[in-house]
């Protein structure tokens, strides 16, 4: 049998002397053996059964004194220190010669450990690179594979990730400013931006995904200001999101004052009147089959105007007093002023033009229809030749609202998942980029944050039954809710430096890898950690360069700043300022 792993007695680097659940303590005879180990290099155990081999990290290397005696070939009172070579090493798998028809395969489970006394030898040379095939291998259909670089034990062996298991369990990309956590996330986009049936989104809130170009890739964009003037269209990739597809609670949260002590009698107000105004849509466009099951968080188009008016009807009404003839203030005079102008002010917002100033189109019925199968729709369900990764800009939404209209469309997926037949059901991931902006780990109750947090936790604990999975990216995973973060069992973590943010990354770690969060301050540029369900080999990769990089590269200040030439730029910015939109 061609089996991987040969060893001889003169290649043992020492024996077993304690064994724990997953972890091996491994007695090194001589210094000189000892100098050959590397902290996070891999060893080769030997297994109690034949035909294995057991794998594992090693995690520390240790060399101690056991006290004095005497020293051979000298006088008695001549004594010397006695050194103790130890290495502790975490197991992570077993090698298998061979399994039913296939030979030489790496598993992560661990049948056996070690017995005491069992040899153990260094994986390095032509074995290491023999052994990392086999792990590049984790499956041959070229469905499953999502390539990501190189690893840094060989730079030779190309290193995969399983797609399935990837986007099913969830994922989160980490990574500090510079260290290639943008690049990292457009290898993966362009990876399924590739399949014939892809369908992602990107939340893109800076604009920087914008280069990425290809026949699998879409651009869309929430309508900024200039976009009303040009009545730009969904045709034009300007995506209008009309105030009925917010839910109550995000209606009350943005049109009423909590402050306000009539804020409870608006709340019960505003409900009534949303409902009567989505009963009187459903009647005039001869809708009449949902009136008996629609509620207010249906997405039912209904008209702002309506509801404005019957305020104002409320705010001044006189009604019947207890006296024939006489007449008394309304329940509700008085009191709905400040809800009736905030909700005039917002739809006369530009900032706000996406969602109070998409004009009739966004009325009609099939309108949601339309929207939704530009957003949600895989690549062979789309009646154009738009791709199925879509990135969505959002840089031009205001950040005081920001959190609840990203939540907005990644509710819109969770919803078109949550009502298709399962059987109809195809799967889409959503790259939630920036995910601390509004996935924070604390949002004040009742606030658009709150709502967001509710919705992506919900997300993360349901979506993937729903065929929804969700891939976190922040520079700060310690501002990202935890529930969230939790919920992820596949990490990509680059270079973090803020201990607050790699404590959480150690927490998401298994504990027999604890040691491998010490690597996060230390790893380079385009570097990173690879742990989780999708991957065979927990252990550092190098990605490799995207084909479109994204407009996120870190400006060289002093480069800059020597070069002789002017930008002479401040007018046009000062212009695109006042216009709302970037222009060149």
């Amino acid at each position: 049998m061609n089996t991987l792993f040969e060893f001889t007695d003169s290649d043992t680097l020492g024996n077993v002397r304690s064994v724990d659940t997953a972890t091996v303590i491994v007695q090194v005879p001589t210094s000189e053996k000892l100098r050959k180990l590397q902290v996070n290099r891999l060893a080769v155990l030997q297994s109690s059964k034949p035909g294995q081999h057991l794998i594992g990290i090693i995690q520390k290397i240790s060399r101690t004194s056991t006290g004095e005696e005497p020293a051979e070939d000298t006088d008695e009172l001549e004594t010397t220190s006695k050194e103790l070579n130890l290495v502790r090493i975490s197991l992570i798998g077993t090698h298998l010669d061979r399994r039913g028809l296939q030979s030489n395969i790496f598993v992560r489970t661990l049948e056996t450990v070690p017995e005491i006394d069992a040899k153990c030898f260094a994986l390095e040379g032509e074995q290491l690179t023999r052994f990392m095939e086999i792990i590049a291998s984790i499956s041959e259909e070229d469905e499953q594979r999502l390539s990501l670089g190189t690893y840094t034990l060989d730079d030779t062996a190309s290193a995969y990730l399983n797609g399935n298991k990837f986007f099913q369990r969830h994922a989160v990309i980490v990574g500090g400013t510079g260290s290639g956590k943008s690049w990292t996330t457009a290898k993966i986009l362009e990876q399924v931006a590739s399949l014939p049936n892809a369908n992602a989104i990107i939340f893109d809130l800076h604009g920087e995904y914008g280069p990425m170009r290809g026949d699998g890739i879409s651009h869309y964009k929430i309508a900024g200001p200039s976009d009303l003037d040009d009545e730009k269209t969904l045709e034009d990739g300007v995506i209008h999101l009309p105030y009925w597809l917010l839910s109550y609670e995000a209606m009350v949260s943005m049109f009423i004052d909590r402050s306000d002590n009539n804020a409870p009698n608006q709340a019960m107000v505003i409900s009534r009147t949303i409902i009567e105004a989505k009963r009187k849509y459903l009647r005039e466009n001869g809708q009449e089959a949902l009136l008996e099951n629609f509620t207010i968080d249906s997405p039912i188009p209904f008209d702002l105007a309506d509801v404005v008016t019957e305020l104002e009807r409320l705010d001044t009404e006189d009604v019947e007093g207890a006296r024939a003839g006489t007449t008394k203030a309304g329940d509700f005079k008085g009191k709905l002023g400040r809800l009736i102008q905030r909700l005039t002010n917002k739809q006369t917002d530009r900032r706000l033009g996406f969602l109070f100033q998409g004009g009739d189109a966004t009325l009609d019925y099939d309108w949601l229809s339309t929207l939704s199968t530009a957003l949600i729709a895989g690549s062979q369900d789309k009646t154009d030749t738009q791709g199925g990764v879509k990135v969505v800009n959002f840089s031009e939404v205001p950040s005081d609202i920001l959190p609840l209209i990203v939540s907005l469309v990644a509710k819109l997926a969770f919803s078109i998942q949550q009502w298709t037949l399962n059987a109809n059901r195809h799967p889409i991931a959503l790259f939630c980029d920036e995910a601390h902006l509004y996935i924070p780990e604390r949002a004040t109750a009742d606030s658009t944050g709150q709502i967001s947090v509710q919705i992506f936790e919900r997300i993360a604990k349901e979506g993937r039954k729903y065929g929804l999975g969700l891939v976190v990216i922040s520079q700060r995973p310690s501002e990202v809710n935890r529930t969230v973060m939790s919920q992820c069992n596949n990490l990509i973590a680059m270079r973090l430096t803020n201990g607050d943010d790699q404590n959480v990354i150690r927490r998401l770690l298994p504990d027999s890898l604890g040691g491998f969060g010490d690597l996060l301050p230390i790893l380079d540029t385009g570097e990173a950690l690879v742990v989780g369900d999708a991957t065979l080999l927990p252990t550092r990769i190098r990605i490799t360069e995207p084909n479109n990089k994204p407009d996120s590269a870190t400006i060289a200040f002093w480069d800059q700043w020597s070069t002789t030439e002017g930008k002479n730029s401040i007018a046009t910015a000062v212009n695109n300022w006042r216009k709302q939109s970037v222009q060149g």
